[in-house]
Parts: structure tokens; sequence; C-alpha cells
């Protein structure tokens, strides 16, 4: 699988790019504690990672399957 999005990126820029990728926002909103896509819309997914503790491999292995459906 080419990998189209990186750690680098804003959630923004991703949800603007790929639209299917905000259903996998959304299903870390409760391991978050609150909307990501309302509270870290300009941040990178590498801050988003820091301040929720989530797991980075498995976030950006689940966006990109979702940009490439």
């Amino acid at each position: 699988m080419e990998l189209k999005i990186s750690d680098k990126m804003t959630v923004l820029d991703i949800v603007s790019d790929y639209p299917q990728t905000e259903a996998v926002f959304k299903s870390y909103d409760a391991k978050a504690g609150e909307c990501i896509c309302c509270q870290m819309l300009f941040e990178s997914v590498k801050s988003v990672v820091e301040k929720y503790r989530l797991d980075r491999e498995e976030l950006l292995e689940n966006l990109n399957k979702a940009a490439c459906d």
C-alpha cells in the first residue's frame, strides 16, 4: 500500500484531501475523550498522537487504508 498520509499532515489537510478519513478520526474520539476533528483540526497527526497518547502506526495505517478506498 502506498502511503498517502504522513504524521506531518494536519487533520484539516487529510480530511479535505480524503473525506473518507473523517470516519477514522471519529473512531478515535472515544479514546481521545473529545472530538479530534473539532479540537485538533489545524494540528498535525504527530500532535494528535502525542496529545491523546494514540498508537501512531495504527492511526496512520487506518488513515492510509481509508484514503485508498
